[in-house]
């Protein structure tokens, strides 16, 4: 049956009435009269603030403050990590629009707990906090009490209660309103996007510090394998530290335990007395002409030593082991995810080793490519990691456990993960190629993180995936295409930028809070982004939704998310509406009509012929002013109040090659629906 005739238009406008209608009855509709709001356990609540790997490590006897919220316009209790916390996420422009009106607002209370603080200055109460309302406590601000992100505001139900905990540890008390006006203020998402050219030049310093190992004038040649030392290993064994053991071109049958600071440098030159030149990258994609091979078991070059040096050699031989059966379980929270996954065998592994370089070098290995862990400042660039051929089969390019690290300029082909992480806060990814593995970028528990400028290919679970809930991850101008999720971040305060989603299932999520994503390019995939955060904290503008089967796909009924910010919306190929004048407000034009990207109607537009008739009848446009006016029929789903009438990031469509195409298909949509509405006109 085609949507464009007359009989089918009636039939899917009442069709439309009862979707929009059922879906308005399946929403919780608050009545501030008769809703509940008497405090719930706070892990009932939907939480912001602290990462999960923050709570993890809590002592038991730790209690932060905490502040929950009933909205008008929210189904779920809000529960916040700290006033601070309330404070900023609270005043975000959007805020009031999507959560309605705080209905009810309970604090921690300290009052009869015996409060003290622990060695960290933390808040542990003798006996367990209750609740009170906000407005009826008093606030201990700038006090010597801290959590894990900083100094936090403690309540009391009792001034004089306040006033002793001020005396024994500093600070002032105040009522409600003074305390969240010296709140202070958490920089979010805006704060990681200013901070990416300081953590891009931060990676630039490390980078800088470890090639130095390679130079010359900072570690002279000592010890020349086959000239001074059979083996590679008895020149380790005989080398002066912070000087470089120089291994001529062949193939070195062993297996090699560094323990000292040196550098150790493969050079195709036979000339290898001293002056020789040290290789500092690798400039070409043949194999190294020095090959070290193991016998197939357990790890070819180990380094247990910090600052080593590794540059120059290809390693094969690996075992196949992914992890030490003798490896000691601990008592830490994240011991399970050490055993699986901070073990095994590899090309090149370093454990308790801080600034190590790991240059120019080619591995091939059914397990880990290179292992970090309890290695800090490492640097690995320039490599080249061939994993198994079904990533079921193999383990990590990369693995980095608790070693903030610069990985940069390599490719990983195969294996599970290219580059995996875990509590390694601070690492930058950037550079690589990655192709045909599970995940090209997997980081666990890792806050504060760069991910930029990769290529990933054919991500079987995804491109780059950030898990388990961490804070202030950057994710920007990676290209990913072929995998089933582009980019699958969670946590908070998340920035992801001018990052091409093409040709996947889904070209990214937006699972995180308070998050901000912008400038991307999502393209021709199944699914432009999915939607799948409960919080409608996230700020979403100037991306371009371009060919994608549906742009947007909402799982189930849940709040409304509004994707514009200070009149600001995305571009959506499709969308309708009259192109309005800008203003000073306003990145470029908009579109006189808003977009609604769940709207059964509006996602079809520009894909179904007759839907851009549907969606200016009459019927749909008073669906859509009943919706407006009354709160209990606003169905939840993404809506761009001001969509922009053209691309927001012309030039990163061309310079993926998008633009033209882009162009075609619209000049073709365009012409398809005005000869649509030119026929019903006729028929009218």
């Amino acid at each position: 049956m085609s949507w464009s005739t007359p009989r089918s238009l009636a039939v899917a406008g009442i069709v439309l009435a009862l979707l929009f209608g059922l879906g308005a009855l399946g929403l919780f509709v608050v009545d501030a009269g008769a809703a509940e709001t008497e405090p719930v356990p706070f892990d009932e609540t939907v939480t912001v603030g602290l990462t999960s790997e923050a709570t993890a490590t809590l002592d038991e006897n730790v209690s932060l403050p905490e502040v929950q919220v009933f909205y008008s316009q929210y189904r779920y209790v809000t529960g916040y990590y700290g006033v601070g916390t309330y404070a900023d996420v609270s005043s975000q422009p959007g805020h009031d629009a999507q959560f309605g009106y705080p209905m009810a607002v309970h604090v921690t209370d300290y009052a009869g707990t015996g409060i003290r603080l622990d060695e960290d200055g933390y808040p542990a109460p003798m006996r367990t906090p209750g609740w009170v309302a906000a407005d009826e406590a008093v606030y201990v601000v700038e006090s010597d009490a801290r959590s894990p992100d900083g100094g936090t505001i403690l309540p009391f139900s009792n001034r004089g209660e306040a006033e002793a905990f001020v005396h024994d540890h500093g600070g002032d008390v105040v009522d409600w309103e003074t305390a969240l006006e010296r709140s202070d203020e958490r920089t979010g998402a805006d704060g990681v996007r200013e901070s990416v050219n300081d953590r891009t030049a931060q990676a630039d310093a490390d980078v800088d510090s470890r090639t130095k190992l390679l130079e010359e004038e900072t570690r002279p040649v000592s010890v020349v394998v086959g000239k001074d030392a059979d083996t590679i290993q008895a020149a380790v064994d005989v080398a002066e530290p912070n000087t470089t053991v120089v291994v001529p071109a062949g193939t070195y049958e062993e297996h090699v335990e560094i323990d000292r600071p040196i550098t150790l440098v493969g050079v195709e030159e036979t000339d290898t007395g001293a002056g020789s030149t040290h290789l500092t990258e690798k400039t070409t994609e043949t194999t190294q002409p020095v090959h070290v091979r193991g016998d197939g078991n357990g790890t070819v070059i180990q380094i247990t030593a910090d600052r080593v040096a590794v540059a120059g050699v290809a390693v094969s031989g690996v075992g196949n082991e992914t992890r030490d059966p003798d490896a000691v379980p601990t008592d830490a929270w994240d011991a399970n995810v050490e055993l699986g996954y901070g073990h095994g065998d590899a090309g090149i592994a370093a454990v308790d080793a801080a600034g190590v370089l790991i240059a120019g070098v080619d591995v091939d290995t059914p397990a880990n490519g290179i292992l970090l862990r309890d290695s800090p400042g490492a640097v690995v660039r320039n490599v080249d990691v061939g994993g198994a051929d079904e990533w079921l089969d193999g383990f990590m390019g990369v693995m980095v456990m608790r070693s903030p690290a610069v990985v940069e300029n390599s490719t990983f082909a195969g294996g599970r993960d290219g580059v995996y992480t875990h509590r390694s806060h601070g690492t930058v990814v950037r550079n690589n190629s990655m192709d045909g593995m599970r995940y090209g970028v997997h980081l666990m528990h890792t806050d504060d993180a760069l991910i930029a400028d990769n290529v990933v290919r054919g991500g079987a679970f995804g491109g780059i995936t950030i898990m388990t809930d961490p804070a202030g991850n950057a994710i920007v101008g990676n290209d990913v295409r072929n995998s089933t999720t582009g980019i699958s971040p969670s946590g908070s305060d998340v920035y992801v930028a001018e990052n091409v989603l093409v040709d996947n299932n889904r070209g990214m999520s937006t699972a995180t809070r308070t998050s901000l994503y912008e400038h991307n390019v999502l393209a021709y995939n199944d699914v432009g982004a999915r939607m799948s955060s409960i919080l409608p904290t996230n700020r979403i503008v100037a991306n371009d939704f371009v060919g994608n089967d549906r742009h947007v796909y909402a799982s189930g009924i849940g709040p409304l998310r509004i994707w514009t910010h200070d009149g600001n919306g995305n571009y959506w190929d499709g969308a309708l509406g009259a192109v309005g004048e800008t203003d000073e407000h306003r990145d470029g034009a908009t579109l006189s009509r808003e977009y609604v990207a769940t709207d059964p109607v509006d996602e079809r537009l520009g894909r179904t012929a007759g839907a851009a008739t549907l969606a200016r009848s009459p019927a749909v446009a008073a669906l859509r002013s009943l919706s407006d006016a009354v709160p209990g029929l606003k169905t939840g789903g993404v809506v761009d109040v001001a969509p922009r009438a053209s691309p927001a990031n012309p030039a990163l469509l061309e310079r993926v090659g998008l633009l033209e195409e882009h162009d075609n298909a619209e000049t073709t949509a365009g012409s398809d629906v005005d000869e649509t509405e030119d026929e019903t006109e006729e028929e009218r």
